[in-house]
């Protein structure tokens, strides 16, 4: 009998053992025991020089790192600590830290800000000598001929490339896909364009493809040539196969679809004839760098910054002399690119921004036929701007990491007791934090560990230790942090990628704002197991834990995701005294441990909490979920082992509409409303959830913003979630202060409110005096042909907004006052609406942007003075492919 077969009827006298087995205790990190050492300051400056390092004569950055090395090989267990001043610091090249930059057990060299300084560790360029073409609005500046970047950052945040659909070119669209491209004769408006670009100009530029391979993808590729006779467009190789012609695989559990290559590009990028407002464009070869600033903006007034780099800091040592003992505290990680996807690789998306860049076969092993590269998934990751290799007692903690074209920060290779505490993540092109690597699902099989070095460490050349379970990414901690606003430029990362590891602490973190899964473990590791064929894949897995993290407006772009996203093994079995027989309470001790997270606001979700091809050996315990899709907790063709117990989730559980697995044991579950309150979940859990909600307090925050409400109507109190909350909060309804608000955590408050209250009332700045603000879901508006959206994450007023797409779909509201405001959305889909007030003449608005990007619960349209008394709007949708509302203000 197999060790699976023997599980299931030995089960259920084990559940009591299992409970007191796995009961989790989170710590602040037990601090490493220190011994007295003698005690260095160094101090560096953005325009630091010389060798001195004194707080009256700082050294460059790299001067500091020469006078750290100094101290340490004349005293290697010094504190040494390089304090840095406010400024930019702009690196010429990667700043790199190996064995000859570290401290000791106890005494870590430390990188810290001065006090009240934010210094910016930068890998870009600030453009200056802009002029204007003519009168066109646009400004070129000269650049470096060697200039290549995906990213151009304006005043700190990332502008949009060049780039229209189809549809607002002209294309007609009957096009018809080929396995080496498209043919486009038959669309005139196609053939003149491209016609009109040079060869040059034609093979930089970009299709992208939301959707393509799968809802949970967004693939990109090239064009590599025009053929005006021939009216055929040649696709960059091996993107174009990669992405329509994948090979298939054998006993799959999951599907890695091709997309059909008569699928149209929903987007074209990456030419200056595409150049809109508040658009760029790079002419790396010809030096120059093009931007059409929106209307009112001025080139004098603007800071704009072109990466250079693509990795800025990098942490690498070699198992045999790793890297260690260093924190980095209060510094910024910005401006930095990541250029692979712009080669002829592209990027062919497979999940959660892992990507095929080989044969069509990459990564499914004996699988496919003929066989591909080996172990099973070995997939090509993002590069990660910060990274640390073969590393240990490595600490980041009140670190800011924004502006960034990659994944933000990356740990793998054989890092040990990693800390990862309090920083804040936004603003990144790529998934946040990635921790482990592709290749090393099973680090002592000999055959993988060419692979290894190749692909999961810069210094593979380099390693002289043998790779085995030195190799295992372990004792890694991510505590604290803040994550939002993340893939931005590609939508199918996730907030958190967790690959391979052991005892990995995921704890306590917010994640929000996010366009696809919140925090994953084990992407595409079980694509060809479930419970009818559990080992065909295996890996190192074990003793890991997703606990206590606050996630909400996640899959806000991509679909088929969850709060909490699982797939493959998740433990380290453990066998009874026979050898044979699998110990399903020490087993599951070492599988995940899912517990006491909390997620609501993700509407489109298939399971908040996911256990999808493969999974087995999670523990779900004590998780909420409201407002979150469709069912709390499910999957397609895990292999099982799962036990849900004690969660309070407002959808049903245990759905498996693919195949059935092993085994579930769900007890103890509470059904909650869709929009709890605050008599529906247990207080203590939401005071243990989210940043700050342990021993550690954060230095870094964000502003203070309600995300929930919950309902109003005859209620004293409400429950209101959010970011940024702190016991200094304040609370208002309408313009009044609120008296005795409860506050649970950073994401959560108990509110008490006065009969009649609306939820748009309740804010944490106060409204306008004698004003009111109307959410769009509000009693008072009357709706026709509009329909109703949430969790879009885009910062809509309450997180929802209403929407048409029919001409003539209208919202009327009927109020008394002496001034009204239309809140929507400026967005290139967008289009004009009508505005007409107590049946007067219809004024013509427009809500499209000038700056060519979207600016959600903006005010579109405020009236004039209107005599004190009864009034109607009705606001009408005109044109255009949206129209959005977001309430009134009265």
């Amino acid at each position: 009998m197999s060790p699976q077969g023997s599980i299931t009827r030995r089960l259920l006298r084990r559940v009591g053992p299992i409970a007191a087995a796995l009961g989790l205790i989170l710590t602040a990190p037990v601090a490493r025991s220190a011994t007295a050492a003698p005690s260095v300051t160094l101090y560096a400056s953005p325009s630091g020089a010389g060798s001195i390092c004194s707080s009256s004569a700082p050294c460059s950055l790299s001067g500091a790192q020469e006078a750290v090395r100094t101290h340490l090989a004349a005293e290697g267990s010094a504190d040494v600590s390089v304090v840095l001043a406010d400024g930019v610091y702009r690196l010429s090249k990667t700043w790199s830290l190996g064995p000859a930059d570290s401290g000791t057990p106890g005494h870590p060299v430390v990188w810290r800000s001065a006090p009240g300084a934010h210094p910016v560790i930068s890998g870009a360029s600030r453009v200056t000598g802009w002029t204007e073409r003519g009168s066109s609005g646009v400004w070129s500046a000269p650049v470096p001929s060697t200039s290549d970047s995906r990213q151009l950052y304006i005043d700190g945040h990332q502008a949009p490339i060049a780039q229209a659909t189809p549809a607002g070119l002209g294309f007609q669209g009957s096009w018809t896909g080929t396995s080496t491209g498209y043919t486009i004769s038959g669309d005139p408006a196609a053939m003149a364009w491209f016609g009109s670009l040079t060869a040059r100009q034609v093979a930089g530029v970009e299709f992208g493809y939301p959707g393509g391979n799968g809802p949970w993808t967004e693939s990109r590729c090239r064009v590599a040539s025009f053929s005006a006779a021939a009216g055929t467009l040649r696709m960059s190789q091996p993107c174009w196969t990669n992405v329509t012609g994948r090979a298939s695989y054998a006993q799959a559990s999951g599907g890695l679809p091709s997309m059909s290559p008569h699928t149209m590009p929903a987007r074209i990028e990456n030419a200056q004839a595409l150049l809109g407002s508040g658009q760029w464009f790079l002419d790396g070869a010809g030096g120059t760098l093009y931007y059409k600033p929106s209307a009112g903006r001025q080139m004098s007034g603007l800071d704009v910054e072109l990466p250079r780099l693509e990795t800025l800091v990098q942490g690498a040592g070699t198992l045999a002399a790793p890297v260690h003992d260093i924190t980095f505290s209060g510094l910024q990680f910005s401006f930095a690119t990541w250029n692979a996807p712009s080669t002829s690789a592209g990027f062919a998306d497979v999940q959660s921004n892992l990507r095929m860049t080989g044969a069509n076969n990459q990564g499914m092993c004996t699988f496919s036929n003929p066989a591909g590269s080996c172990p099973w998934g070995s997939l090509a990751q993002p590069l990660a701007n910060v990274s640390f290799t073969a590393s240990k007692n490595i600490t980041l903690t009140g670190n800011r990491f924004t502006g960034l074209g990659g994944a933000g920060l990356g740990v793998m290779y054989g890092a040990a007791n990693t800390l990862i505490q309090g920083n804040e993540f936004t603003d990144i092109a790529s998934t946040a934090i990635l921790l482990g690597c592709t290749y090393d699902p099973l680090p002592t099989n000999p055959s993988d560990a060419a692979g290894i070095k190749r692909n999961c460490t810069p210094n593979g050349a380099n390693e002289t230790a043998a790779i085995g379970t030195n190799e295992i990414l372990t004792g890694t901690t991510v505590a604290d942090n803040v994550i939002h606003h993340i893939g931005t430029d590609y939508s199918s990362a996730s907030g958190i990628t967790l690959l391979f590891s052991q005892h990995t602490t995921i704890t306590r973190n917010n994640l929000y704002d996010l366009p696809y899964t919140g925090i994953t473990a084990g992407v595409i590791q079980g694509h060809v197991n479930q419970a009818s064929t559990p080992q065909n894949t295996t890996n190192i897995n074990s003793s890991n834990t997703i606990s206590d993290n606050i996630l909400h407006d996640y899959l806000s772009v991509r679909s088929d995701g969850g709060a909490v996203y699982v797939e493959g093994h998740q433990a380290r079995y453990v066998y009874e005294a026979d050898g044979t027989t699998i110990d399903p309470v020490r087993t599951l001790a070492k599988g995940l441990q899912v517990t006491g997270n909390i997620a609501y606001n993700g509407p489109t979700t298939n399971f908040t909490y996911y256990n999808d091809a493969g999974s087995e050996w999670i523990n779900w315990q004590r998780n909420v979920a409201f407002r979150a899709g469709d069912k709390a907790h499910g999957g397609c063709s895990p292999t099982g082992h799962f036990w849900i117990t004690g969660n309070y989730f407002s959808a049903g559980i245990q759905s498996y509409p693919c195949a059935q697995p092993v085994d579930t044991h769900a007890s103890g579950n509470t059904a909650i409303p869709a929009t709890p309150g605050p008599a529906d979940l247990p207080h203590a859990l939401l005071r243990a959830a989210g940043t700050g909600s342990g021993s550690f307090t954060p230095v870094l925050s964000v502003p203070a913003r309600i995300f929930y409400v919950s309902p109003t109507a005859n209620a004293t109190e409400v429950l209101v979630a959010g970011e940024g909350f702190g016991p200094a909060t304040p609370v208002y309804i309408g313009t009044t202060p609120v008296a005795d608000v409860t506050h649970l955590s950073s994401g959560f408050m108990i509110v008490p409110i006065p009969p009649g209250t609306s939820a748009g009332q309740i804010s944490v700045t106060p409204q306008v005096p004698g004003s009111i603000r109307l959410n769009d879901d509000d009693g008072a508006i009357t709706y026709s042909g509009f329909a109703y959206a949430d969790g879009r994450s885009y910062g809509d007023h309450r997180n929802d907004v209403h929407y048409a797409t029919s001409n003539g779909s209208t919202a009327s509201l009927t109020f008394t006052g002496t001034r009204v405001t239309v809140h929507g959305e400026r967005n290139t889909d967008q289009g004009n609406i009508g505005i007409s007030i107590d049946g007067g003449p219809q004024q013509v608005v427009s809500t499209l942007p000038s700056d060519g990007v979207r600016h959600a619960n903006v005010a579109v349209y405020t009236s004039g003075p209107l005599s004190p008394g009864r009034h109607t709007i009705v606001v009408t949708k005109l044109s255009g492919q949206y129209s959005t509302l977001d309430g009134f203000t009265v």
